[in-house]
């Protein structure tokens, strides 16, 4: 088998099963926006976005430089993995305590829920990262089949248990209802990483090992990066943490909170989260495929193999081929999708005058600009240029930092997500002419072009129907117009031999 097509098997497998996930997470989203409304919906979306900030700490860019290790030498992966195992589990402890302390003394964070929501979730962090580690040893092999079955698994828990907790047990206590949704997320990875281990003892054996010297090793190898990734969650995540500290907190009234300003934090992240959540569960498929890549690429950088520039040319192909259609269709079928995967409540034109679907509209061009992020910002890990990352990430921090301070109090959610867009294209800019100086390579723009026309013709079908079909039930206008704008692409992406037979050949070569 060719390697770009165990490459993109790899990658459609994992892909498939964040499909599945994701279908399962929009279960999630319907269950939660639904139960707790906008405000606490909001409140729930902080918990996690504040975690993710000392998340990042215990994962530090660890799980990259694992892979890149032991596809170097798959003799030591038993080795690698246990001393990784190790030096995670000492930084998801020391990061989650630090989370717990630091919530509990936010004085803006008095009276919520907030708190003790972090306390709770810190456990579904650790087991995330618990489960990262582990499976790196499946990445290595291309064998993410298994770990997919894990979260698959993982999230079927979740999804059981908070249909409980919203339909039978708490139906009226929103507040322990509310505590119960983040301990499904606990179980959920708990199982997901259970399972994981599970199929890795197939492949070596799963322990603790504590060689000091390597922890030192490896935590220094990782250090630039890990700057870099914590950077990358400041300037993604910062704008919710913001919007807590910048807008005022609804207040309850006769049992119910309400926004008594013209914009109010709970709220406002309410209606970002359920754009941002849809964000997440896209922008993964570049990580996915870049993961994939990467011992590939690690082998070729190595070897100063000329095959590295095809690498880059159809790894950038495909990121833009497919991130272009689920930018153009989502900016059209923004209001249908939230509705879909949220409550009516988040749709514009409701109780609010800007909704979800705004955020949807602008978020899908940061979305675009990172799956193209994700493949010049794995160049530079292979090349050892983690440095210059960190100090691309640092700056785009500091544009997300004063853009957020000076949009937010005008115009909320949607100068996050404006600030966003703009922070991404600045990383863009700067990673690719970083990995240009270093590779050489040239990008040919002839297929971007090509798919570009190929995804504006499938935007212009979509957009029709979607005006034909105006006053038809909402699932029935995804049901039809996403199937019928797939099909438009793919037959315009052959017809303009944007997939070229070069590509069919090179998947199916020997």
């Amino acid at each position: 088998m060719s390697i770009a097509r165990k490459i993109l098997e790899n990658t459609f497998v994992q892909v498939l099963g964040k499909l599945i996930t994701a279908a399962l997470s929009i279960v999630v989203l319907k269950i939660i926006s639904g139960y707790l409304g906008t405000s606490g919906y909001g409140d729930y979306t902080t918990v996690y976005q504040f975690l993710a900030f000392f998340g990042i700490i215990a994962d530090f860019g660890i799980y990259t430089i694992t892979v890149k290790e032991m596809s170097r030498d798959e003799s030591r992966i038993p080795v690698i993995l246990g001393n990784v195992m190790g030096l995670r589990t000492f930084l998801a402890i020391l990061a989650m305590a630090l989370a717990v302390l630091t919530v509990f003394l936010v004085p803006r964070y008095d009276n919520t829920l907030i708190p003790l929501g972090v306390l709770i979730a810190t456990l579904a962090t650790f087991f995330t990262l618990l489960n990262g580690t582990v499976s790196s040893v499946l990445q290595v092999h291309l064998k993410m089949h298994y770990a997919t079955i894990s979260l698959v698994l993982g999230k079927i828990v979740s999804v059981l248990y908070m249909g409980w907790v919203a339909y039978f047990a708490f139906t009226g206590d929103l507040i322990n209802g509310f505590y119960h949704l983040l301990w499904a997320g606990v179980l959920g990875n708990l199982a997901m990483f259970l399972v994981t281990a599970y199929y890795v003892r197939r492949f070596c054996k799963v322990t603790y090992q504590f060689d000091f010297l390597y922890w030192k090793k490896v935590f220094f190898t990782a250090l630039p990066f890990g700057v870099a990734l914590i950077l990358n969650t400041i300037y993604f995540r910062l704008d919710v943490i913001l919007m807590t500290f910048i807008l005022p907190h609804s207040q309850t009234i006769g049992g119910e909170a309400e926004c008594l300003k013209t914009l109010c934090s709970d709220t406002e992240i309410g209606l970002y989260g359920v754009a941002m959540r849809m964000l997440e569960m896209l922008v993964i498929i570049p990580v996915y495929f870049m993961n994939s890549v990467l011992p590939v690429m690690t082998r070729y950088i190595e070897e100063q193999s000329e095959k590295i520039r095809s690498l880059m040319q159809y790894s950038f192909d495909f990121l833009v081929a497919t991130g272009l259609p689920i930018l153009i269709g989502s900016f059209i079928l923004a209001r249908p999708i939230i509705h879909f995967i949220s409550d009516p409540q988040f749709l514009s034109g409701g109780m609010f005058e800007f909704g979800s679907d705004v955020a949807v509209r602008i978020l899908m061009f940061a979305m675009l600009f990172s799956f193209v992020n994700a493949l010049f910002g794995f160049t530079l890990v292979v090349l050892n240029q983690q440095v210059k990352l960190m100090f691309i990430n640092a700056g785009a921090v500091l544009f997300n930092l004063i853009g957020n301070i000076l949009v937010i109090p005008v115009w909320g959610f949607r100068g996050a997500a404006m600030t966003s867009v703009f922070s991404e294209m600045i990383i863009l800019i700067f990673t690719y002419w970083v990995a240009q100086k270093y590779l050489g390579f040239h990008l040919s723009v002839r297929t971007f072009i090509r798919t570009l026309t190929a995804a504006v013709t499938m935007g212009l079908v979509v957009w029709v129907g979607y005006g034909w079909m105006a006053d038809i039930w909402f699932v029935w206008q995804l049901a039809i117009l996403i199937p019928v704008g797939g099909f438009v692409y793919l037959l315009l992406m052959f017809k303009t031999k944007a997939i070229t037979p070069e590509m069919m050949s090179l998947l199916r070569k020997k």
